[in-house]
């Protein structure tokens, strides 16, 4: 593909030895297979904004980008993880309880169940390391260290205490060998899509060379959510300065203005997919710097899935399906 060619937005996400893209020609996934092929299928994505014009509307769109996205992910991590032969049937004599349990019950749909009691659990930890704690935490320093002299100050506190927790907890993470497959697969994601974008042929070779840091990634979008959280936080607390002095009531009203929070990080992400500027690079950075974390270097067989992912979405006349 020449360096003139026209470019189309991609996006994509990592899966169980697997990579989701989406593209012009729809969603594709291609996991790699226990067997050693790679096995690409086309996904029906429905979009809400396809049947409801405002769902696509500035600011309501990226709600329900967001949940869309989460949603889908969802399914097509469930999946993979089925293609990648992790639901292969466990030896009776070497099942836990809890499995045994979960087979009898639940059968062939065991697999589904763990993930939904997972997700449940995973929002559960996330409410409480990243709203509950990070706001107990600047409480207790405020109140016997700085004796409540930082009131208006919380927010941006607060804000800071949670973005050392989310790199600490995705540090930790990163150190389990299976999830540091996962991020070589959000590697190979980012290196494709980049390569697709400087307008090369879509090798392995090719691929290698390319940054594994995208400023469209996911990881971006949580640190600019977090940023402009404190933003609009610290807004309200200036404009009611008693706002905060229930904290019951302040974790709710933070809570409610999550939606208002993504619908500005998602312009913001997508402003900064288009544009290069000082203001872009500025709140870009703690989330490129993130991905050092969430990103690691792929090896060739991770990058050929990448690429038969990214090709089953490109346009027809793009060279790289020939």
């Amino acid at each position: 593909m020449s360096k003139d060619s026209k470019k189309v937005s991609i996006g994509g996400q990592a899966l169980i030895e697997g990579i989701m893209m989406q593209g012009p020609k729809g969603a594709a996934m291609s996991v790699r297979l226990p067997n050693g092929e790679i096995e690409t299928e086309m996904l029906e994505l429905k979009k809400l904004k396809d049947k409801f014009k405002p769902a696509g509307w500035p600011l309501i769109r990226g709600i329900v980008n967001f949940v869309e996205s989460m949603l889908f992910g969802f399914k097509c991590i469930e999946k993979s993880a089925e293609k990648a032969g992790l639901d292969d049937d466990i030896p009776e004599e070497e099942m836990s309880k809890l499995d045994k349990w979960l087979s009898d019950h639940f059968g062939p749909k065991m697999i589904a169940v763990i993930s939904a009691i997972a997700m449940v659990l995973g929002f559960g930890l996330s409410f409480l390391l990243f709203v509950y704690l990070p706001t107990f935490l600047v409480d207790v320093v405020d109140k016997y260290v700085f004796k409540d002299a930082l009131a208006n100050l919380h927010p941006l506190f607060e804000g800071i205490m949670r973005m050392c927790i989310f790199v600490f907890y995705f540090y930790l993470v990163s150190l389990m060998p299976d999830i540091k497959r996962v991020f070589m697969y959000h590697g190979a994601e980012h290196k494709s899509i980049f390569c697709y974008e400087s307008g090369l042929e879509l090798t392995v070779e090719n691929v290698k060379k390319q940054s594994r840091f995208h400023p469209r990634c996911g990881t971006s979008f949580i640190f600019v959510i977090i940023i402009i959280s404190i933003l609009i936080s610290s807004i309200l607390v200036v404009a009611f300065p008693s706002i905060d002095d229930v904290r019951p009531v302040w974790i709710a009203i933070k809570l409610l203005i999550i939606p208002l929070t993504v619908a500005f990080s998602y312009e913001f992400i997508k402003y900064a997919g288009s544009h290069d500027n000082i203001f872009v690079k500025i709140l870009s950075f703690p989330g490129l710097m993130m991905q050092r974390i969430s990103t690691k270097e792929p090896t060739d067989d991770i990058i050929e899935v990448g690429i038969a992912a990214l090709k089953a979405v490109l346009p027809d006349d793009s060279e790289e399906k020939n």
